[in-house]
């Protein structure tokens, strides 16, 4: 059995990358630029993008399984050439739904629908928010030791990557997981203080937040995505709706699951240990 894992430079892919391959797993990743995706030794590397149907035959060879990124160019044609598969687990967003009003949750949304409508058996993994975004703030803490945000009294029970990645494993390596819907938090919902505050003890030095103009951050916004190649991730309406999303949680903590420990029997990792871990990219 052949495991595809696609989007291989995403923090989520190449995590869960390593732990497949680490549970003697076959696995293939595939990306547009998988050479700059800093895989494990083992891992077979293949050149594709979802969007550009003559690079697929190369990354679906042998494979049985699929792990993809919803918001993808090009998924729905994918899928319908993929038919056969054993299942799809599709990183989506949790509130997912087509009919959304939010630009973020309409996306995610699609993408589901093209799932289900392919007619491959398929896990849907819906975290509410990524650790890992936080390092967008890496620059700005390693050159001058401080956050600038619009709402830092917004909460987030943002989950860590590697958790992400071990729910995914689970439901690609074991039985039970077809047709679930799988909500991932992290353990706790925090302020940006807050987690500006654990970055600071991570490398031990302070860090202080200060209050951005919104105007600022819509450039932030679009630019780094920009940088990170997510095409429509960064138009305008999808960013609006980050920004009234995160209005709406200003001193409003969101809910927690239990989702990760109930699928690989681990509680969920805190912030805080995201923030050990990823320690080097904000020193």
């Amino acid at each position: 059995m052949t495991i595809l894992v696609t989007g291989a430079r995403g923090n989520v892919a190449r995590t869960l990358t390593g732990q497949l391959l680490d549970a003697g797993q076959d696995v293939r990743a595939a990306g547009r630029d998988p050479g700059r995706a800093r895989l494990p030794a083992g891992v077979e590397v293949v050149a594709a993008d979802l969007a550009r149907p003559e690079s697929w035959e190369a990354a679906l060879a042998g494979v049985t399984k699929v792990f993809l990124y919803a918001g993808t160019a090009g998924l729905g044609g994918f899928l319908a050439h993929a038919g056969g598969l054993a299942q799809v687990v599709l990183l989506s967003a949790a509130g997912a739904d087509p009919a959304s009003a939010d630009a973020i949750t309409r996306a995610h949304g699609e993408a589901e629908q093209a799932v289900r409508d392919a007619g491959i058996p398929w896990t849907f993994l819906r975290p509410v928010g990524f650790a890992a975004n936080r390092l967008l703030w890496a620059e700005p803490i390693r050159s001058a030791g401080v956050v600038r945000d619009p709402f830092p009294d917004s909460h987030s029970a943002l989950i860590h990557e590697a958790d992400i990645a071990a729910v995914a494993a689970c439901a690609l390596t074991s039985s039970g997981h077809l047709g679930a819907e799988y909500t991932l938090t992290g353990p706790a919902s925090l302020t940006v203080r807050r987690h500006v505050e654990l970055i600071g003890r991570a490398i031990g030095r302070p860090v202080r937040v200060e209050r951005q103009d919104l105007d600022d951050y819509r450039r932030e916004l679009t630019t780094a995505f920009a940088a990170r190649g997510l095409g429509t991730v960064g138009s305008a309406d999808v960013i609006e709706s980050r920004i009234r999303r995160l209005a709406a949680l200003v001193d409003r903590p969101q809910p927690t699951t239990e989702t990760v420990l109930e699928v690989t029997g681990r509680p969920a990792r805190g912030f805080a240990e995201w923030a050990a871990d990823h320690a080097a990219d904000f020193a």
